[in-house]
């Protein structure tokens, strides 16, 4: 079945329905939003928010729009919201940054220290480069999908994943080089 015909079926009585957008859907959810927000943790009550969100919004869904798209909308908001909220709870909250320092992380060789890199810049990004360069890049949606999804223009679109690539190209020169 379509998402188009999932979504008729839950709106006629079909819960169940629901649960195959779910399984549909969830892991491309939780893989951009582990990337926004940077934890797992986060990234699962992002996503399960979202799609709660989403079935009592299905009402308003309007099949013009693939299901896809529409679903992420509410996403990429969700994940807006929560980097809010963390960023005003960090003002309040003060970290002992000597006592991070002194943490050690387990290295697993090349790849691991490549993932920490990738992570430490994505970080470095601003927001709607990041969620644009996401957008693109990984889950590779087209800029008018994009466009839907975060209500930016196109042309904004393509400059904000532009910068995102030239900022993290910047960020990644020193491991490029490495080796």
């Amino acid at each position: 079945m379509t998402d188009a015909q999932l979504v008729r079926a839950v709106l006629d009585g079909d819960a169940q329905a629901f649960t195959v957008l779910t399984h549909r859907h969830a892991p491309a959810c939780l893989r951009f939003a582990t990337r926004m927000l940077g934890t797992r943790e986060d990234a699962e009550e992002v996503t399960q928010d979202t799609l709660v969100r989403a079935y009592r919004a299905l009402a308003g869904y309007d099949s013009a729009t693939a299901f896809r798209t529409w679903l992420f909308a509410i996403l990429a908001n969700r994940c807006r919201t929560a980097l809010l909220s963390r960023t005003r709870r960090a003002r309040w909250v003060r970290t002992d940054d000597d006592a991070v320092g002194r943490m050690s992380t387990p290295s697993h060789g090349p790849a691991t220290e490549l993932r920490v890199e990738l992570t430490r810049a994505m970080d470095t990004l601003p927001l709607e480069q990041r969620e644009a360069f996401l957008l693109k890049h990984v889950e590779q949606l087209d800029y008018a999908e994009m466009a839907r999804i975060t209500g930016a223009g196109v042309s904004a679109l393509k400059m904000r994943v532009q910068r995102a690539c030239t900022h993290l190209q910047q960020e990644l020169g020193e491991y490029g080089h490495a080796g």
